[in-house]
């Protein structure tokens, strides 16, 4: 298991008091495995900061801002390639397949596409096989960053550190795509309308089958299985 993934999990995840008393671990844990670079890893010690330092109320009002009423920032990964389309559904389907069969049971009430929920995914895998998996949305990633730059936003830097981690770069097509999607502002409400409106974004032609892109990055996590090594709950079982 890799923990750095479940530590960027939490600080992804909404502000709680236990995320809080965790924070001081969850700087250990970064800065103890070091799979980003220094640099990178320094960078997250502004958000960890903010989390141990900041009123949480206030914690909780910013996340809510940036990622819940924000749709360009949303931390659902399908959200940016399908948008509400129906092809969405069951590219979850298929992820939410691949999580169970690697032994990862998902709450009723969570999405597999979920950000945070992926990086737990990840933490149960081989780091090689893991860094390939993060590099499969690698371009999600990267826009994700950028918008949260433009903002000044702490939390840029924990996508700053899975773009590192990843060790891969975008296709440019796929980044060129997402930089051309709207990138709302909450405050902006005419604005958000009509983002609201706008055609989910999609990586090539359409099709009845779904998004090229999101079948191309599932049938690379579908082939990476043989790779993958039982999970401690199906030890368990065994």
């Amino acid at each position: 298991m890799t923990n750095t993934f479940k530590a960027l999990s939490a600080l992804l995840a909404y502000p709680t008091a236990e995320i809080r008393e965790a924070a001081e671990d969850i700087r250990a844990i970064i800065h103890d495995e070091r799979l980003a670079p220094i640099w990178a890893l320094n960078r997250l010690d502004r958000l960890i900061d903010e989390l141990e330092s900041l009123d949480l109320y206030e914690l909780q009002e910013r996340y809510v801002f940036l990622f819940d009423r924000t749709r360009s920032l949303s931390l659902h990964l399908f959200e940016h390639v399908h948008g509400e389309s129906r092809d969405r559904g069951q590219a979850m389907v298929d992820l939410r397949a691949l999580y169970e069969r690697a032994g990862l049971e998902i709450a009723a009430n969570e999405l597999p596409d979920y950000i945070p929920l992926f990086l737990e995914f990840l933490s149960t895998r081989p780091i090689g096989e893991a860094r390939a998996l993060l590099a499969e949305p690698i371009a999600v990633i990267v826009a994700l960053k950028e918008r949260l730059m433009r903002r000044k936003s702490p939390y840029a830097t924990v996508f700053i550190a899975l773009e590192q981690i990843a060790e891969n770069a975008p296709r440019p097509k796929d980044l060129e795509e997402l930089r051309r999607a709207p990138d709302d502002d909450p405050r902006d409400l005419a604005a958000l309308d009509e983002a609201w409106e706008e055609a989910a974004v999609t990586f090539g032609p359409s099709s009845e089958d779904g998004c090229p892109a999101t079948r191309e990055v599932l049938a690379r996590m579908h082939r990476g299985e043989a790779m993958m090594q039982p999970s401690r709950r199906q030890e368990d079982a065994r």
